[in-house]
């Protein structure tokens, strides 16, 4: 019996290189044929844009569409750059109408006309139906492929109706009842139907529990419903309990994908739809912003320091041991800051309980500087040999990680106020924070004693 083996990641971009350096493209081509167009769509984005062309071309248009749905949106608008808009339509036509409204927005004005064309009455409206609500919405998230039923009939009849439809959309698990206004009453598992007697009237076997998701509710609110139910699909109202379509699985796990990319990307002033090999002048002019609010963070700092400047001249040792109290309050705000900035997405610290958190951080801020100053003071003492200076690092240290812990909880909910989002600013912020507190809290008692 043959051993199955699974290609990693790494092993495909290694061999799509090495056809790729020396203009094998054909060869390269190929090795994307047995892969799953999420897959391709992830290599894309791994290699260099001159590269990605040429192979781009070389796809099948009828595979095409489902790997642009898949792209970062910087890498799918360069790839659209380099297509005819007949072959846009021809990659596209065939799409989901929610994977198509994903799209829509970075295609080119005159390829979306044609595409348009394509499509019939009852798929134009549906589309433009998706498109009215934003894209990180509900309403934006979900696609139009739903199977309902009305109510009072019985298990047999809904059978027939879904054995008539042929074919069912994609991570079906349940039908959705409507009554003839077409309002939502509740869902049926597909496992309910076939475990019952034909004769069954469907009316006790409605799950009523199953609460419809509005339009309007945000993307991250979606996947926070999807995690504490363990659903697999789930029914989106309008304002008037209309249903209007359903949301699956599949596309929450790309919003906790997006999520993490995003957090993770935002700390470093980045955006997750950045294209690794973007041109050097565009990633240089998105970095340089970034690089610029430090900047002006960091001369803040040195403002504080800079009203020092005497006490810094007399005692060396004060401009030896200063990163020690600013590294330490930095690390300490950035573990409360990341700890608070998830619980607030998750939707686990509100304003509610955001008193009792700050309470808990501050005395954990207050235990762990009681026990560093203790051992950052006895390294002082012994090597520089002076008790007073010992004292006073000590006593910094311990202030320092008190404010960073309260600085910690208190700053992401005041950018939210402020409609900042807190992954992308709080780290700079709360950095230039713990600099000043602990510089001005070091330096100034050092000016009173030592």
């Amino acid at each position: 019996m043959s051993e199955v083996k699974n290609t990693s990641f790494e092993d495909c971009l290694q061999k799509l290189m090495e056809s790729l350096e020396v203009s094998l493209y054909e060869e390269a081509t190929t090795q994307l044929a047995n892969l799953h167009s999420a897959e391709i769509a992830r290599l894309l984005e791994a290699i260099p844009p001159k590269e990605r062309v040429i192979l781009w071309s070389n796809i099948d248009t009828g595979t095409q569409g489902d790997i642009l749905k898949d792209l970062s949106e910087n890498v799918r608008t360069q790839l659209f750059s380099e297509m005819s808009v007949d072959s846009i339509v021809e990659a596209t036509e065939g799409l989901d109408m929610d994977d198509l409204a994903d799209i829509v927005p970075d295609l080119p004005e005159s390829a979306l006309h044609n595409l348009l064309l394509t499509l019939d009455h009852k798929h134009r409206d549906h589309l433009k139906r998706v498109l009215s609500y934003p894209e990180d919405s509900a309403g934006g998230l979900m696609n139009i492929d739903i199977i309902t039923v009305r109510d009072g009939i019985t298990v047999r009849t809904v059978i027939r109706y879904l054995r008539l439809l042929k074919e069912m959309p994609i991570d079906t698990d349940q039908v959705f009842v409507v009554d003839r206004a077409y309002k939502y009453l509740g869902a049926i598992h597909i496992s309910t139907l076939l475990t019952n007697e034909a004769q069954q009237n469907i009316e006790p076997l409605i799950n009523k529990t199953l609460k419809p998701i509005i339009a309007q509710t945000p993307e991250k609110e979606v996947a926070h419903l999807f995690e504490q139910r363990d659903l697999i699909s789930a029914p989106v109202v309008d304002e008037n309990n209309q249903l209007i379509g359903r949301i699956t699985i599949d596309d929450v796990v790309d919003v906790i994908r997006d999520e993490a990319e995003h957090s993770v990307m935002s700390m470093a002033g980045l955006d997750e739809e950045d294209d690794v090999f973007a041109p050097v002048m565009q990633s240089s002019k998105r970095r340089s912003i970034w690089l610029g609010v430090n900047l002006v963070t960091v001369f803040i700092a040195v403002f504080f320091i800079s009203l020092f400047e005497a006490t810094l001249q007399e005692k060396i040792a004060l401009a030896i041991l200063m990163p020690v109290v600013a590294s330490m309050g930095g690390i300490a705000g950035t573990q409360t800051l990341i700890l608070v900035t998830r619980g607030i997405a998750t939707g686990r610290i509100t304003n509610s309980n955001l008193k009792v958190l700050m309470n808990k951080e501050v005395a954990i801020g207050l235990l762990n500087g009681l026990i560093w100053a203790l051992v950052i003071g006895v390294a002082t003492h012994l090597w520089f040999a002076d008790i007073l200076l010992s004292m006073v690092i000590a006593l910094a240290i311990v202030v320092n990680l008190i404010f960073a812990a309260f600085s910690g909880v208190i700053l992401p909910s005041l950018l939210i106020k402020f409609k900042i989002d807190p992954a992308l600013a709080g780290g700079v912020i709360l950095t230039t924070i713990t600099d000043v507190i602990g510089f001005v809290a070091f330096l100034g008692l050092a000016s009173l004693v030592v």
